[in-house]
């Protein structure tokens, strides 16, 4: 594979207020990977999705968000804990990143892209 056809599988981000955890530390710089088919799938068997389909978002970004400030495991009730904001900018950066388009900068603070085509994640929640 050649330099020009590697593509990003991770991406920083800074959330706008950021996540505090129960010593009291604020975290807000972190990273997502690319999501995979399975990312998507397995969260669908989660009896907590199938209770309430808003789960889904929780439990694929607890997936896909591989570092938070110095949180290293970052399991579905570090998701839980974050303030509305945030974890509408990490849906919304869940929605580009993952999209075939390119991304806006202003998203990310990190790289240039622009607006998706189409809401991924609520479509996949059967809200678009």
């Amino acid at each position: 594979m050649t330099t020009q056809q590697r593509f990003q599988t991770e991406i920083e981000f800074t959330l706008p207020k950021g996540f505090v955890d129960d010593a009291g530390e604020l975290h807000r710089n972190g990273v997502m990977r690319l999501a995979t088919a399975a990312d998507e799938i397995l969260p669908l068997r989660d009896p907590r999705v199938q209770q309430n389909e808003a789960y889904f978002a929780v439990i694929v970004l607890s997936r896909v968000i591989v570092q938070l400030g110095s949180l290293v495991d970052i399991h579905p009730g570090v998701i839980e804990g974050l303030y509305a904001s945030d974890l509408s900018f990490l849906q919304n950066l869940y929605e580009r990143f993952n999209s075939n388009e390119p991304m806006d900068s202003s998203t990310t603070e990190q790289k240039s892209y622009s607006e998706p085509k189409e809401n991924r994640m609520a479509n996949l929640l059967g809200e678009a």
